[in-house]
């Protein structure tokens, strides 16, 4: 059971704002945004650096809490949640694909799949072990679950964190730079992956500076200066 039926809501963003203090004054990092993903949908959100990207996705993975506004994912409205509350709720809702990775070095591949599934609780000591051995070699690397991360090629890397993002089954899956570290051979391999995921009924979004995304993605929202300046389908035409 991947997650909410298709079509239906997945993510709201109601008015939201983010500022943060710093020694040079506030800096406003998303300014009103108003943004709904129905279930299934494949997003890229693109802009510059500095444009509120991963900001936004910080917001909807429950790391970073709004100025203003309301965040709603996956059924749950994020405000109302305790920092044990939105930890739990983000190991069975949301999957995380960074750009550098962040596999525990000292950990296997296999034991890197495996952890958000110890720390869930879920399945027994047999059957996360199985389901991490399943996961990656639906991602292509099933005969590499015993190396250490530093002995895969990035690409192979980014693979295993695409794995262990998948390890409970969310509904959501945040990409944030996904591509970012890798040569554009493997950078398109991993969008395609993110495709097949998403075709299997999964919502994802991407945060990326690729400029070429569009034929893969359903819909792509562009951020400037913390704000919505366009909203497409993949045919280009406004939504």
């Amino acid at each position: 059971m991947i997650g909410s039926e298709k079509g239906s809501e997945a993510i709201r963003l109601s008015a939201v704002g983010k500022s943060y203090h710093t020694s040079a004054g506030d800096f406003v990092a998303l300014r009103s945004v108003d943004v709904q993903v129905a279930a299934g949908e494949f997003v890229a959100v693109v802009g510059r650096s500095g444009s509120g990207k991963t900001t936004l996705l910080n917001l909807l993975a429950g790391i970073d809490r709004p100025t203003t506004g309301t965040v709603r994912v996956a059924g749950t409205e994020l405000g109302t949640l305790s920092e044990s509350d939105l930890a739990v709720w983000r190991g069975a809702s949301v999957g995380l694909v960074f750009q550098f990775f962040q596999l525990l070095p000292t950990l296997t591949v296999l034991e890197n799949v495996m952890l958000p599934m110890d720390f869930a609780s879920r399945l027994t000591s047999a059957e996360r072990y199985e389901r991490a051995r399943e996961l990656l070699d639906r991602v292509g690397i099933g005969d590499q679950v015993d190396k250490l991360p530093m002995a895969l090629s990035g690409g192979q890397q980014q693979r295993a964190a695409i794995a262990r993002a998948l390890a409970n089954d969310p509904p959501l899956v945040l990409a944030d730079e996904p591509t970012g570290n890798l040569d554009s051979a493997t950078a398109d391999a991993v969008l395609r992956l993110f495709a097949e995921l998403n075709q299997e009924g999964r919502t994802i979004v991407v945060v990326t500076h690729q400029t070429d995304i569009r034929s893969l993605v359903s819909r792509e929202i562009t951020l400037r200066d913390g704000l919505v300046v366009s909203d497409v389908d993949a045919a280009g035409v406004a939504r």
